[in-house]
C-alpha cells in the first residue's frame, strides 16, 4: 500500500531530527532576523535623519536595547549578564558616531564624485558597512561569541563588503566603490586609509596543530599604516606582513612581504596606451615582484 504524503512528511521530519542535532541545543529562530534589526536600530540612533522609519533616537535606543537583550540572551553563557554587555555598547556609542563622522568626512574629502555627505549615507555601501563593523567590533572586544559576525556578515550580504569585526581600524576610512573588499579578523588599519574594490586583507598561510588543523586565535593578517591608499584588485597577505605609512599600493598587486614607510608598489605588468605604470607616474616605483 503507497503511502500518503502525510505519513511521507512525518518519515522525512523524524529522519531529519535525527540527523540535525547540534552540540547547542539552544533555538536560533529569528536571531538573524533580530540582528539585522538591532544593527538597523543602532545606526539609526546614531544618524536619525537617514534611518528607514520614522524613528526618534530615544525610540530608536529603546528597541535597540531590547533586541540586544534578546539577541545577548541567545549567544552569552549562562555566567554572564546580558545588561552588563548592553550597557557596554550603549556607552561606546559616542565614540562609534564619532569615529563614523570621520569615516563620513574622509569620504566626502577623498571621492570627487561625492556630492554631499547626504549622498555618501544614503548612496555608497562603505557607509552602513563600516558602521555594522564598528557597532560589532565594539561586542567582539566584550568577547561576545556570535553576534559580531552576524551584524558583519549583514553588511556583507548587503554591501559586497567583507569586515571582520575583529579586525582593528583606525578614524578616517574610506573604501571606494566597495564591491569584493574582505579583511581579516587580525588585520589592523592606520588612520586614514582608503582602499578601492576588490581589496583583500588576508591570511597567506595556517599555521597547523597536531591535529592538522589550523591553529586558531594567531596573528594571520596584514597590519596596515597610517595615509596608505591600496586599489583595486591588490591582495596583501600574512600576519607577518606590514605596509608602512604612506604607501601607495597599485591595482592587481599580490603582496606576501613587508614594504617600507612612503614607497609606492605597482604590478610589473602595468601598461596603459604602450606606457607602463612607472613612465606615467613619473616615478620608480617597486615592482611587486621585486619583494
Amino acid at each position: 500500500m503507497s503511502k500518503t504524503m502525510m505519513e511521507r512528511v512525518a518519515e522525512a521530519a523524524r529522519a531529519l531530527a535525527e540527523n540535525g542535532q547540534t552540540e547547542d541545543s539552544r533555538s536560533f529562530r529569528g536571531f538573524r532576523q533580530n540582528t539585522e534589526q538591532l544593527t538597523d536600530r543602532l545606526i539609526a540612533a546614531m544618524f536619525p535623519p537617514y534611518a528607514a522609519a520614522s524613528l526618534s533616537r530615544e525610540s530608536a535606543l529603546l528597541e535597540a536595547a531590547e533586541l540586544l537583550m534578546e539577541c545577548l540572551g541567545r549567544v552569552l553563557p549562562r555566567d554572564r549578564d546580558p545588561k552588563a554587555v548592553t550597557a557596554s555598547l550603549f556607552s561606546a556609542l559616542p565614540e562609534v558616531q564619532r569615529q563614523l563622522q570621520t569615516d563620513l568626512n574622509a569620504a566626502y574629502e577623498g571621492d570627487p564624485a561625492a556630492a554631499s555627505v547626504n549622498e555618501i549615507i544614503l548612496c555608497y555601501p562603505a557607509f552602513p558597512a563600516i558602521a555594522a563593523y564598528r557597532l560589532a567590533h565594539v561586542l567582539y572586544l566584550e568577547k561576545v561569541p556570535l553576534l559580531p559576525r552576524m551584524m558583519t556578515e549583514y553588511a556583507h550580504r548587503t554591501t559586497g563588503i567583507d569586515i571582520h569585526p575583529g579586525a582593528a581600524i583606525g578614524d578616517s576610512f574610506f573604501i571606494d566603490h566597495g564591491t569584493g573588499v574582505v579583511i581579516g579578523e587580525t588585520t589592523t588599519i592606520g588612520k586614514n586609509v582608503k582602499l578601492y574594490q576588490h581589496v583583500t586583507l588576508g591570511a597567506k598561510s595556517f599555521e597547523l596543530g597536531p591535529d592538522g588543523n589550523p591553529v586558531k586565535g594567531i596573528k594571520r593578517h596584514p597590519d596596515i599604516g597610517d595615509r596608505v591608499v591600496i586599489y583595486a584588485g591588490a591582495t596583501i597577505l600574512g600576519g607577518r606582513t606590514r605596509i608602512g605609512s604612506d604607501c601607495v599600493i597599485g591595482g592587481s598587486v599580490w603582496l606576501t612581504h613587508s614594504v617600507e614607510a612612503g614607497k609606492m608598489v605597482l604590478p610589473s605588468s602595468a601598461v596603459t596606451e604602450g606606457h607602463t605604470t612607472r613612465d606615467i607616474m613619473g616615478e620608480s616605483p617597486l615592482d611587486s615582484a621585486q619583494l
